[in-house]
């Protein structure tokens, strides 16, 4: 007799683990932070110029401002003589205008005068008298910056979506922003589970090991934005992980370890099958298949496998995506060695990085979470499609 299929997914790809995971996340709340709080946050809105940059037309480097025309033809050996009539300065600018054969003296910054249309460097002059240069090289309007060269005031600059780095918090100020709207961070429980799993520090008896998972995750749960609400540890009992998951109120989510995969003790699986509600079990990856996807009086439980490595990969590709909505970072780069395909599953090989190519780090099982510090990369492997050394392979760094 054929055993009835569960009422749910199963063996669904990465990217429809994603997506899954995704919609079940409540709708991002918003917050308005200043700049100086906001680094590591996602943009919320689009945001406009307020000003144009530059403001005005100004010069690239100190030297002089003149007439391109009037430059020409200047060389070391026949230099071109000019009539210094003034300085611009950045917050000083020269108000009169530049005539034939005079130049005003400028700084990086300053705004080119009326009538000056080019810039020759102070590296190229020569000072000829009290109010005379000379020029051994014509000036150039390449070091010119003109006005709204990067952008202009009403202008879309930034949009939302946008991962608040260092480089585009400093943009946001430039747009004349002294605050930013940004998501406000999800709010995910975090519980490990297992008899075996022990607070590092304590005394390990023979079949124990020490809760590794609880502090990787948490650790990327933070670097994904996240608010964590620590709910400790709960041993195989059914009672126990009840009693645990009713602890995440308040919670976007809730994320676990271990109890998931096939055994008599994965009791986090027959939880969720049994009483709660499930989206999909079972992901087409190495490593990490045995992940479980469901809800719990309507809070979204992501379980996640005990193994380590199996773990913080899954997270990697799955979970931390659909947190932050934004794909992996992937590079593509050549394969210095073979990597293996799987015929039904995607795999994550971890990898070493060496002068732009990836070669296999060799120990590959689950359990080696050394594997993970000191691997670079994991290459993507598709379903039953080898890679042989000198393919092109994409790489997610970690």
């Amino acid at each position: 007799m054929t055993a009835p299929l569960p009422p749910f997914p199963m063996h669904v790809s990465v990217q429809e683990a994603r997506t899954l995971l995704a919609a079940l996340l409540p709708e991002r709340r918003t917050e308005t932070l200043p700049l100086a709080q906001a680094a590591g946050r996602t943009l919320a809105g689009d945001l406009r110029a307020l000003v144009s940059h530059p403001s005005a037309t100004e010069s690239a480097l100190d030297g002089i401002a003149a007439r391109e025309a009037d430059t020409l033809g200047a060389a070391p050996p026949t230099p071109v003589r000019l009539r210094v009539i003034g300085e611009s300065r950045a917050g000083a600018a020269f108000t009169g205008t530049v005539g034939a054969g005079e130049c005003v003296r400028i700084y990086t910054g300053a705004p080119l005068p009326p009538g000056a249309d080019a810039i020759c460097p102070v590296e190229q002059l020569l000072d000829d008298g009290p109010d005379g240069v000379l020029l051994r090289r014509p000036a150039s309007p390449g070091d010119v910056r003109h006005e709204g060269g990067d952008f202009r005031t009403g202008e879309v600059v930034m949009t939302a979506g946008l991962l608040l780095t260092a480089p585009r918090l400093a943009l946001a100020a430039a747009l004349g922003h002294p605050q930013v709207p940004v998501l406000a961070p999800l709010r995910v429980a975090l519980l490990s589970t297992g008899d075996e799993v022990v607070p590092p520090g304590q005394p390990l008896t023979a079949g124990q090991v020490y809760d590794s998972n609880s502090v990787g995750l948490r650790a990327m749960l933070i670097e994904a934005g996240c608010e964590v609400i620590p709910l400790g540890h709960a041993p195989d009992s059914p009672e126990a992980l009840q009693a645990a998951i009713d602890r995440a109120g308040g919670a976007d989510a809730l994320l676990t370890s271990g109890g998931v995969s096939m055994g008599r003790y994965d009791f986090m699986r027959d939880l969720l099958v049994e009483q709660g509600r499930v989206s999909f079990w079972k992901v087409r990856m190495r490593p990490g298949g045995p992940a479980i996807l469901g809800g719990w009086n309507g809070l979204p439980v992501f379980g996640l496998p005990g193994n380590p490595v199996s773990s913080l990969v899954v997270f990697h590709v799955i979970v931390r995506p659909a947190l932050t909505g934004q794909p992996p970072q992937t590079l593509r780069l050549r394969a210095a060695t073979p990597f293996r395909a799987l015929p039904d599953k995607t795999a994550f090989w971890r990898a070493t990085l060496q002068n732009g190519t990836v070669s296999d780090y060799g120990q590959q099982g689950s359990g080696i979470l050394r594997s993970l510090s000191d691997a670079g990369a994991l290459v993507i492997v598709p379903e039953g499609q080898p890679v042989a050394a000198g393919d092109d392979v994409d790489v997610i760094l970690l």
